[in-house]
């Protein structure tokens, strides 16, 4: 018997509920105290096409999910044929009795058929068939010996409270059913179980844009405008979801180029403000995107990454706008980019970028993908501490209009909102104060912020210098790359982004395997000291960069800024996640050539 360590996969066509089912019985797993990874995967319409939702168990944390599994829930015959060979032997496969399936071609895999009455019991015990997926999760509980109390909690929170307990009472009819059945007939021949952990602490089950959006509340945003753009569109759903909790502007805009333009209204008013897209939204907000670098404006925005070109495949994941986000924009003008890879990472960069943002009066962008921003783990209730993101805000040199006292100080010889000053940045303070008056535009301008009107050469090569110098001192702030591993690793792989979960995990089976290798995973793209980071890679014996992208657009920046380049890359275009067993062929393969 294997204990607690499986891979679930559920399947059907869209409509038929298999996210909130892969969702839900994700949930109920990790009450029981597990860790659980869970990675979805979808097309692009309403209904039809073919959905998967994949869930990984395991009694420590875990970080991505791998290609094989051990139990296949089947809602349509398309499940079973696209997804059979991934399910080892010993495996089963769970699938109405109604469904024209071949078990004999399931036999011949070694691979165990399950046909349960399943939507008989939803339509005898429940009066819908729509709680078919009821009845399959729970069948898959009953074989995996599961306690059907935590998919039953689940049930009631979905259900119970928002829409009456008829309607869970009667989930909870079929549940029950589906789980006796299925542990009656077939627990006995699966070898694979989940058993609760006793005393477990309580975990948090998030998705990486919702850690973004919390991460953006606890730094104080009140402002956040968007158009809903996959797989952008959760994280303004979230910040939606929590306005009237804490206090939020939400706005769902036109368009992307009023969206990010409202965000950088709504900052120069005074307050934290953000918005969201992914990257063809994002092509659309570059020329806003210049304003905010001209009119030296802290917002945040958050490219949410898919494959292009343009439309390209929107409900995939890749990492291919990292080189597009550094140099987004007509002329230049400063800005900052992070990549979280994890869903902590997500909470406290996402704050960051707002800190940077406002001490540096700049653009600051966040980068992730659809891979990060939908896949859901569990994580410890006090691996992510608030306080360190609410205690540790900085607004930098901003004085806002209520505070009088301030303003008459700083005031003295008056108000220029673009003085030049030694480190770039100059005094802000939002309209409203009668002795803060100035003007804002997009041309070239004076330090009292009028258009300089004679384009003086003067004045232009001051105001570059002023606005570039605040990367040279930005610099302080930015983190060098993040080590895991063995300092004396003979391999090295970088990364950055999504990829750091698949990429240290295959570093772990690397090491398990007896080849000595560690991790340097970029969170802070730019700006950098690259002396540094070049020093780093320097000492690294063989290093290999790991990217969700054709180019291996991180292994570029690095070779634009240090001279140095990777021994190989391992890369992936194909609009699917990475995961650890993909990487590990393809670095046996890229090893045996170097």
């Amino acid at each position: 018997m294997t204990k607690n360590s499986v891979n679930i996969k559920l399947g059907g066509e869209a409509g038929q509920g298999v996210e909130s089912s892969g969702m839900g019985f994700a949930r109920a797993i990790a009450r029981a105290g597990l860790h659980i990874f869970g990675v979805q995967d979808y097309m692009s319409r309403i209904r039809g096409g073919h959905n998967w939702y994949q869930i990984r168990v395991s009694e420590r944390p875990i970080f991505a999910h791998e290609p094989k599994i051990q139990l296949l829930l089947a809602f349509d015959e398309r499940t079973v044929s696209e997804h059979l060979d991934e399910v080892v032997e010993g495996g089963a496969v769970i699938y109405d009795e109604g469904l024209k399936v071949d078990e004999e071609e399931i036999k011949s895999k070694g691979v165990i058929p399950m046909p349960m009455p399943l939507l008989k019991l939803a339509e005898e015990l429940g009066g819908s068939k729509l709680m078919l997926n009821t009845a399959a999760v729970a069948a898959a509980a009953g074989i995996l010996e599961f306690d059907l109390s935590y998919p039953e909690s689940v049930i009631r929170d979905s259900f119970g409270r928002r829409k009456g307990s008829e309607i869970a009472d009667r989930n909870i009819r079929v549940a029950n059913a589906a789980y006796e059945e299925a542990r009656r007939r077939y627990a006995h021949l699966f070898e694979w179980k989940l058993e609760a952990i006793p005393n477990a602490p309580k975990r948090m089950v998030l998705n990486g844009n919702q850690a973004l959006g919390l991460g953006a509340i606890a730094a104080g945003c009140k402002f956040c405008s968007g158009y809903p753009m996959t797989p952008a569109s959760s994280l303004l759903e979230f910040m939606f979801a929590q306005a009237r909790r804490f206090n939020l502007v939400v706005r769902q805009i036109e368009d992307e180029i009023g969206a990010l333009l409202h965000a950088i209204g709504a900052a120069h008013a005074g307050v934290r403000a953000m918005t969201c897209t992914s990257g063809g939204g994002f092509s659309l907000m570059v020329e806003a995107l210049s304003l905010a670098g001209s009119t030296e404006t802290p917002v945040v925005v958050v490219v949410a990454q898919r494959p292009g070109p343009a439309t390209g495949m929107p409900t995939r994941t890749e990492q291919g706008e990292l080189l597009f986000t550094l140099f987004a924009g007509h002329g230049e003008f400063p800005r900052a980019v992070l990549a979280p890879g994890s869903v902590e990472q997500c909470v406290y960069e996402m704050a960051r970028a707002f800190n940077i943002a406002e001490k540096y009066q700049m653009p600051v962008i966040v980068l992730t993908d659809a891979f990060l921003a939908n896949s859901l783990r569990s994580v410890d209730m006090d691996a992510i501490d608030f306080r360190k993101i609410t205690e540790n805000i900085e607004r930098g040199k901003l004085i806002l209009p209520h505070e009088h006292e301030k303003i008459d100080e700083a005031l003295k010889d008056g108000y220029r909102r673009y003085e030049f000053t030694e480190d770039g940045i100059s005094l802000r303070i939002p309209p409203g104060h009668p002795k803060a008056i100035y003007s804002v535009a997009g041309e070239e301008h004076t330090p009292e912020g009028f258009i300089d009107w004679e384009e003086r050469a003067d004045n232009r090569v001051k105001m570059m210098q002023k606005r570039m110098r605040k990367l040279e001192v930005a610099v302080s702030d930015m983190r060098l790359p993040q080590l895991y591993g063995p300092q004396d690793a003979e391999l090295t792989l970088v990364c950055w982004g999504s990829s750091l979960g698949p990429t240290l995990e295959a570093m772990e089976r690397l090491n398990d395997n007896g080849v000595r290798a560690n991790l340097l995973q970029f969170i802070d793209i730019h700006p950098l000291n690259w002396d540094s980071v070049a020093d780093m890679l320097a000492n690294c014996r063989l290093w290999v960069s790991v990217e969700g992208n054709y180019s291996a657009q991180l292994s570029r920046w690095i070779r634009m800024n240090t001279g140095l380049k990777p021994a190989g890359t391992v890369t992936r275009y194909d609009g699917r996640p990475l995961n650890p067993v993909y990487i590990v062929e393809q670095l046996q393969s890229l090893l045996v050539k170097v």
